[in-house]
């Protein structure tokens, strides 16, 4: 590879910077230009609901690696930088402001969008906002304060996540959920019982079942919500919490094959052998089926992957998918994926408040949600690498010794 033909990285998340740092722990020393429209290094965003948004963490304590370490590295990071097309015959990306670079290898790591609400039901107001990234954060962070009124729509990780910082902060919180209860489309009733009444503890308001109908602003100003039910919510500002798609956008235009996200095969090539995905924005088939995974775990991974493949060193992508989250004093650890699930099973934790979920179909163990429950998770999570699935029975037994089911 000539230095006229480098690897260039569309994106600045997790998943370029896991790239990169792999790729040159592999000794490939070709030449990479990372293209991220942010103006700031590649960063870890999960602590952008938690600790940034309390103050506890700095930009700096985020940062997948120094700002020195691409230049030391012979990384050129071009941040601020919007992509405007794919030239796949000419081996191009055009850039915003018009300029282009012909690369070797091109890496889509572009994450997802959130969703938004309508203008027409509010959308547009001032005040009502998104916690995506860290520009987003550095917004919000200063109207956590005591006494303010926040609105949550959508009672999925992210949206709970921020009910239970404002909520430590002395804010009046509602949130609000669509569906019959929240975590719906990820958890068992059990996990969402659990993370319910651990709101409600702290003073978190939780409607489920529950539809915006409009949010009303003053002066352009967002300042109150209307229920389907009728219902009136004062607010001082709106979070809107109801999941992302996949930023596609630039693979579509060039061609590439989308299904669900930018489609790759298990080392993480696109449908063109020179363009690569990893991230929230890449799809790939897992145990027969297509799926695309939103967790830190997965573009870390998919990133190395694609790493190994630029190496010439391709794996079998195949995961055993895990994700966090951190509410009030409680963490929550996944192991595997429960989509599927026919029955699930209940086991009690060790410690005061700590229990897990497990999901089977038929006899195959498929997940584990863990609530303050580390060593349920850490069993949990080697029993899918190895595919074993214990009997229910015995997981529910809570004199049971979990450790037995690896000896052997």
């Amino acid at each position: 590879m000539t230095l006229e033909s480098p690897i260039v990285v569309v994106g600045g998340g997790q998943a370029a910077a896991s790239m990169i740092v792999k790729l040159r722990s592999l000794g490939d020393d070709r030449p990479v230009i990372l293209l991220s429209d942010e103006p700031v290094a590649p960063y870890q965003r999960p602590n952008l609901s938690k600790k940034y948004l309390r103050g506890e963490l700095a930009l700096d304590d985020l940062m997948v690696r120094p700002q020195n370490w691409y230049a030391e590295h012979a990384v050129e990071l071009r941040l601020g930088q919007k992509v405007e097309e794919i030239d796949r015959n000419a081996k191009s990306v055009r850039l915003a402001d018009g300029s282009a670079l012909t690369y070797g290898y091109l890496v889509f790591a572009t994450g997802g969008e959130p969703r938004r609400l309508p203008a027409a039901i509010g959308g547009d107001l001032a005040g009502v906002y998104t916690l995506r990234d860290v520009a987003d954060a550095d917004v919000l962070a200063p109207l956590f304060t005591a006494g303010k009124r926040l609105l949550i729509v959508g009672g999925g990780y992210i949206g709970l996540e921020a009910a239970a910082v404002a909520a430590q902060s002395g804010m009046d919180v509602v949130l609000i959920e669509m569906a019959d209860r929240i975590l719906q489309r990820v958890a068992a009733r059990e996990t969402s019982d659990y993370i319910r009444a651990l709101h409600q503890e702290h003073g978190v308001r939780i409607l489920e079942n529950t539809q915006l109908a409009r949010i009303v602003g003053e002066d352009g100003v967002a300042s109150h919500a209307e229920l389907a039910t009728g219902e009136k919510i004062a607010v001082d500002f709106v979070i809107v919490g109801t999941g992302i798609a996949p930023r596609t956008e630039l693979a579509e235009q060039a061609g590439l094959t989308i299904d669900g996200g930018i489609a790759v095969d298990a080392s993480c090539r696109s449908s063109d052998p020179a363009i690569l995905a990893a991230g929230d924005c890449a799809s790939f088939v897992w145990q027969g089926r297509r799926i695309r995974l939103e967790s830190v775990q997965n573009a870390t991974d998919q990133g190395e992957a694609v790493a190994c493949t630029l190496a010439g060193q391709e794996v079998d992508y195949q995961p055993v998918p895990w994700f966090w989250s951190d509410q009030f004093d409680m963490k929550l650890q996944i192991a595997g994926l429960n989509t599927g699930f026919t029955h699930n099973v209940t086991r009690p934790g060790t410690r005061e408040h700590a229990m897990s979920v497990w999901y089977y179909h038929d006899d195959k163990l498929l997940a584990v949600d863990a609530m303050n429950d580390a060593k349920s998770f850490m069993t949990a999570k080697r029993l899918l690498q190895k595919g074993l699935s214990p009997e229910p029975d015995f997981v529910s037994d809570p004199d049971s010794d979990l450790k037995s089911l690896l000896k052997g």
